[in-house]
């Protein structure tokens, strides 16, 4: 059990960049759920590139939504946030009345069944699933029929994937026990993922 000491400062998040700079949302306490860093969040979409009108993007395992709502922030034309814990799942809704983001879509469920129905193309993809699932080769083998070409990936786990052409890495850093990294497809063949993880 997480204590109730100092959780109105640590179970929250801030907004860092564009039209909801320094907004303020609330995070549950979550077994397993951390928030994308400040500091991780401004390197990313420093990566990406803060202006990202006209885009679609997918939160695959939002969370908190600290990276949807960012994408939103920064102009993105619809945010796709998927997630199944039923408690996350209501701080999502609030948080996004809160902002007023009409841009951002809530979906409950799991990551896998959501890529199986969806048929829409994504330019950017937030993935942060939870570390001990070891999910991200099989997720990214998934995605790619929902990717539009030359679509950014974000990854974020305790080690660096590896990949091979037709992905290519674009970037890459880490921060404490996090390894993240932003990889481009080039719209093309669909193979080049590296089950090594």
């Amino acid at each position: 059990m997480h204590s109730n000491k100092g959780t109105r400062s640590a179970r929250a998040l801030r907004i860092v960049g564009g039209k909801y700079r320094s907004r303020v949302l609330r995070v549950p306490s979550r077994p397993g759920l951390r928030p994308t860093p400040d500091r991780v969040r401004e390197t990313l979409f420093n990566w990406l590139g803060q202006d990202l009108a006209g885009l679609a993007c997918l939160d695959l395992f939002a969370g908190s939504g600290a990276l949807g709502f960012e994408a939103a922030s920064r102009g993105a034309a619809r945010v796709a946030m998927v997630e199944k814990d039923r408690v996350a799942l209501a701080e999502l809704e609030r948080s996004k009345e809160a902002l007023g983001a009409s841009q951002v879509e809530i979906v409950a469920g799991d990551a896998e069944a959501y890529l199986a129905r969806e048929q829409a193309g994504f330019d950017v993809v937030f993935l942060d699933p939870p570390f001990r699932q070891n999910a991200l080769p099989a997720i990214l083998a998934q995605l790619l029929p929902r990717l539009r070409p030359l679509a950014r990936v974000y990854v974020e786990s305790d080690a660096p994937v590896t990949v091979s052409p037709p992905w290519m890495e674009l970037k890459r850093a880490r921060a404490g026990q996090v390894s993240y990294q932003l990889l481009q497809w080039d719209g093309h063949d669909q193979s080049g993922i590296s089950g090594d993880v």
